[in-house]
């Protein structure tokens, strides 16, 4: 498989017609040609309130058709860097969260076996966990949390693996260097004045929305790259760190998130960062209006796709 080979051109095919891939890029088994694997991950059963992400990689694809090739800020497709494929779905269960997780854990250490780079649309945030249980596999790694919560609460009524918890589990369980993670955009109300305690004793640096108007993006992402420093490192991305007027389609909504534009200026500024992997979570388009958070979704996770294929890429240097 050839990178040409990786995507549809719509200059012969038009957009609107064929299965919904991510840009339409070509859908295949999983394959140590490819080197980046773009995958869904349809599981909400970790959403304590508003459910429907399950429904958001088939929403991010779809509206993913309207995405061209080339980034106009990077000026290249990453289909012209990396072998890239839509791989479908990790397997998920209807109706138990650590079956879930244990499918979801495997379908991705499968990925990192075959040395692929995985990008990965969500599902809730819960998704993060495993896929870093996938995927990690020699120490801990750093991390980049854009999210308007911190998700490092112990537990949700009792349950420890939701999406309110997992960035706490990834820390206790040698995955992320809590020293090397970096939370941007938190501006969450609150359960108790004592939900951030626990983070910031164990050195997460948490980054609200009210420091980055004092301080300036460009200020943000300099701070950023110097915690996570030339090493390894993954980006999550929850799409309600935007603000819900540009991105409503969520199940979290915090009012005074970032722009769309905004959020375009931060990943751009992260080019160049050993990114080892990327998820979006967070769409639900039961509470869209009109497609327009899956459209917002789509196109930053072509932000992420370039990204990746950049630093896979520079490895391969």
């Amino acid at each position: 498989m050839s990178p040409s080979l990786t995507q549809t051109d719509v200059t012969v095919v038009p957009r609107f017609s064929n299965i919904a891939t991510f840009m339409r890029s070509a859908h295949v088994p999983l394959s140590s040609e490819l080197d980046i694997a773009i995958s869904g991950v349809p599981f909400d059963l970790g959403t304590a309130f508003r459910i429907g992400s399950r429904f958001g990689p088939a929403c991010v694809r779809e509206q993913s058709r309207h995405v061209r090739r080339i980034h106009q800020t990077f000026g290249f497709s990453p289909f012209d860097l990396c072998r890239v494929a839509d791989v479908g779905d990790a397997p998920v269960r209807s109706f138990s969260i650590r079956d879930s997780l244990a499918l979801i854990e495997d379908h991705f250490r499968k990925i990192k076996d075959l040395e692929i780079t995985p990008l990965t649309i969500g599902g809730d945030h819960t998704i993060s966990l495993p896929i870093l249980r996938g995927i990690v596999q020699h120490g801990p790694i750093g991390l980049i949390h854009i999210d308007a919560h911190s998700d490092t609460l112990d537990s949700i009524q009792g349950e420890q693996y939701c999406n309110g918890t997992p960035f706490r589990r990834a820390v206790e369980e040698g995955l992320v260097d809590p020293k090397r993670l970096v939370q941007i955009g938190i501006r969450e109300t609150l359960f108790d004045k004592d939900d951030h305690d626990w983070a910031k004793a164990n050195g997460i640096r948490m980054i609200s929305m009210n420091e980055i108007d004092q301080r300036g993006l460009e200020a943000i992402v300099e701070e950023t790259r110097s915690i996570v420093a030339e090493r390894p490192c993954y980006l999550t991305l929850d799409i309600d760190s935007l603000d819900p007027s540009v991105a409503p389609g969520t199940g979290a909504v915090e009012p005074g998130g970032f722009t769309v534009r905004e959020m375009e200026r931060l990943l751009e500024g992260l080019m160049g960062v050993d990114l080892i992997g990327a998820d979006i979570p967070e769409v639900s388009p039961l509470y869209d209006e009109g497609g327009r958070t899956g459209r917002v979704a789509a196109t930053l996770a072509f932000d992420l796709l370039c990204l990746l294929a950049k630093a896979h890429a520079a490895r391969q240097r």
